[in-house]
């Protein structure tokens, strides 16, 4: 299974359903074309696979890229030029910061390699205390960095970008806008967990299922419908374990600790900036832990949304209850309106 989403409705006979698989942004990719011959699908998966390695090699956060030389002209207090395409996406994810109130930070890349997860592979560490408090209280934040003619530069040399967060769904989004573009009407892109749906499988639309956080298979399924993407963020895929202690990627950029508590947040998402708003929006939820998580959806406008807290208890919306078929039967989730 394809960690946090998996594809349901794979072939099921000689139906024309082409799949391409890869690896990129540090996760399992996978790209499902409905209805097309085996050429055309595979030249128009083929073309979102290039797009995706170009915007990982555009956003590296720790490998030599655009955004890593981005964050070194930071360190240094100085000015840089960069693309107009790294441009919008900073002023989006920084918009996307404020209206989180600072939950989705960005900004806070130098935790994140702190705490060792700006690595191929990670292992157990335990940062200086002292370290982790000089990051807090240098609070480097979105709004740190001004724009003005293509050149970027942050008032803030804390500031260490670092956009794992939202990379996956800008990338949803542009492979959407390429299928479409080909004339493709029906398809499914997945990249680690974050899924988005083009017109329907056939007859039915498409049915990914939710990763369970703690067990192989499954936690709910659920149709995806033309346009709708689902995002799931969780404590099980980057993480390790110190003593008894699970630490994963998701810092709470107000205490510079991974976020303990939760193990899972899913979001629903629709519209033209539904791939971005599946990876960037779920932060929110995840840091704002199982006493804020309501609250943080509504600053996102999520109105379909689920968390899995630290004890494995469901708590989820109203509108996303009505979408959603656990797997078992007898689960009884805590909705929230």
């Amino acid at each position: 299974m394809i960690p946090a989403i998996c594809l349901l409705s794979a072939c099921e006979g000689k139906e024309p359903l082409y799949q391409e698989q890869g690896y990129v942004f540090g996760t399992l990719v996978d790209v499902s074309i409905y209805g097309e011959t085996e050429p055309r699908s595979r030249q128009a998966a083929s073309e979102v696979m290039q797009e995706f390695q170009r915007l990982h090699n555009m956003l590296h956060a720790w490998q030599p890229s655009e955004l890593s030389e981005l964050n070194a002209a930071f360190a240094r207090g100085e000015s840089k030029a960069i693309s107009a395409e790294l441009v919008a996406m900073l002023q989006d994810a920084a918009q996307l910061s404020q209206q989180s109130q600072g939950m989705f930070n960005p900004a806070i890349g130098g935790l994140v390699q702190l705490w060792g997860f700006h690595a191929d592979e990670f292992k157990p560490v335990q940062p200086d205390e002292k370290q982790i408090r000089q990051w807090v209280a240098a609070n480097p934040q979105m709004s740190d960095i001004t724009i003005v003619q293509g050149r970027a530069q942050s008032a803030n040399k804390s500031v260490q970008l670092d956009l794992g967060g939202y990379a996956k769904g800008y990338a949803l989004d542009r492979a959407a806008e390429l299928l479409r573009k080909q004339g493709i009407h029906s398809a499914l892109i997945n990249i680690g967990g974050n899924v988005l749906s083009i017109g329907r499988h056939g007859k039915r639309p498409w049915r990914v299922g939710i990763q369970h956080p703690r067990k192989s298979g499954a936690l709910a399924a659920l149709d995806l419908h033309d346009g709708e993407a689902i995002g799931t963020s969780g404590d099980y895929q980057r993480y390790f374990m110190l003593g008894n202690v699970r630490y994963c990627h998701l810092i709470d950029p107000r205490s510079g600790y991974p976020m303990q508590g939760v193990q899972a947040v899913t979001v629903l998402t629709r519209g033209a900036r539904a791939g971005v708003l599946s990876d960037a929006a779920s932060k929110p939820l995840f840091i704002s832990g199982a006493r804020g998580w309501r609250a943080a959806a509504g600053q996102m406008n999520l109105p379909e949304a689920m968390l899995v807290d630290g004890q494995g208890n469901i708590h989820l919306t109203t509108a996303l209850q009505k979408r959603l078929e656990f797997t078992d039967k007898y689960i009884r989730p805590q909705v929230e309106q």
